[in-house]
């Protein structure tokens, strides 16, 4: 049996995402974030040493196979259960658009997004004395760099969309589940409504499909302004 350790308001919601997309059974082992810190409980690193979701374990015939990491994760199950299904044919340029935003969600577009996170709470989480500098640093920061890092990656989807439907071509992929998670926090945090209409196309695009909706039904309330 396949299970999705599901961390709640996190990246996991993906991959409920694309099972659902894909019509594969699956188990959710739910795990709820620490009401102070919002890290994840330590039971997870009982399935995983670095303790973060998303993972799935996956029970077959030689034993159990654990697999972390978004990008990981998704491919592993259009590969083994997908028979074709939300991968563009290899050897095209879809395949290779397809590969590109698989990647680009985590490993270009996640970083400036935990960076404001991180520089928006320390203010909150510094001795009361140090708050007043702490929080003129991070608007420094956050307003110099951080901001225009996120608005020129929207800028590049936005552009990437006046293509296409989709960010490998006219059909929905496996790299468009991965690009989800940061367009939505995103536009919720560093856009202004109406900014980058093809990207808020996209997302109620993605987010009016049957299968994102169950999805959510199974996966719980999900704000996605967590990280």
């Amino acid at each position: 049996m396949l299970t999705v350790h599901h961390l709640d308001d996190s990246r996991s919601q993906r991959v409920l995402w694309l099972l659902e997309e894909l019509g594969v059974p699956y188990e959710i082992e739910h795990y709820r974030r620490h009401p102070s810190t919002m890290l994840a409980p330590p039971e997870l690193r009982k399935v995983h040493p670095l303790g973060k979701s998303p993972v799935v374990t996956d029970d077959g015939p030689d034993g159990r196979i654990t697999v972390a990491e978004s990008g990981a994760i998704l491919e592993y199950l259009v590969e083994t259960y997908g028979d074709g299904r939300l991968v563009p044919p290899v050897g095209t340029q879809a395949h290779r658009d397809y590969r590109y935003w698989l990647h680009f969600a985590e490993g270009s577009a996640m970083g400036p997004l935990l960076m404001k996170l991180l520089f928006s709470l320390m203010p909150k989480r510094s001795p009361w004395v140090m708050r007043p500098v702490v929080g003129a640093l991070s608007k420094t920061v956050v307003g110099g760099f951080i901001d225009p890092q996120i608005t020129r990656h929207l800028a590049f989807a936005e552009e990437t969309l006046t293509r296409s439907v989709y960010f490998a071509g006219a059909e929905l992929t496996a790299a468009d589940v991965q690009m989800s998670f940061p367009i939505q926090a995103a536009l919720a945090r560093s856009a202004k409504p109406g900014q980058f209409p093809k990207l808020e196309a996209f997302v109620a695009r993605i987010e009016a499909r049957p299968a994102y909706k169950r999805a959510l039904e199974r996966g719980g309330p999900f704000k996605i302004l967590q990280v």
